[in-house]
């Protein structure tokens, strides 16, 4: 079992309950996956270009990422119905817990000039966004041995709680140790 997930089943669920106001520990929010998705660049040019990109997102993410494709033709981007467009890996259960740990305590300390997560990210669900601009904040990437366009492709984290509201996702998140900003 995850350090996060004991740490939470057995402390945190209690302090959330006190800070939240809430009887019924079931009632408490909880992390319910987490999602990385990653638009690839180029992937109409080269399709070698997404097999890349899944190179990558697999050594971050530890699983084999999901092709995701184009829904609807738009024109102006020379995108057709069904084609290739991004990559996206879904994590639950100790999986999920083990990525924020490694998330919250190894990635971001390692971004440049970083102060905190934004508050603001929340969708009003209690759910969290955080993009990063390239994938080499991660440990498991070496700059060195990749192919520096797909590593430069930036990807998305959403993180969705069982939250009623931003407020409850907030104190989820800040008691699993998310850096946010001091204001």
């Amino acid at each position: 079992m995850s350090n996060l997930k004991d740490k939470f089943k057995k402390e945190t669920i209690q302090n959330l309950q006190k800070v939240l106001g809430i009887k019924n520990p079931m009632e408490v929010p909880r992390l319910e996956k987490i999602v990385v998705n990653m638009g690839v660049k180029d992937a109409l040019v080269d399709s070698k270009n997404v097999e890349k990109a899944s190179l990558i997102l697999a050594q971050i993410t530890g699983q084999k990422p999901k092709v995701t494709i184009a829904k609807k033709a738009i024109s102006g981007f020379k995108l057709r119905a069904g084609d290739k467009v991004g990559l996206m890996v879904t994590f639950r259960g100790k999986r999920m817990y083990d990525f924020f740990e490694k998330l919250a305590s190894i990635v971001m300390p390692r971004l440049r000039d970083f102060h905190g997560v934004k508050k603001e990210s929340f969708d009003g669900y209690g759910n969290y966004t955080l993009g990063f601009t390239e994938s080499t904040v991660f440990p498991e990437i070496d700059p060195g041995k990749v192919d520096q366009t797909i590593a430069r492709q930036g990807l998305e984290i959403t993180i969705v709680t069982s939250a009623k509201d931003n407020k409850e996702g907030f104190e989820l998140l800040k008691a699993l140790g998310m850096p946010f900003t001091k204001q």
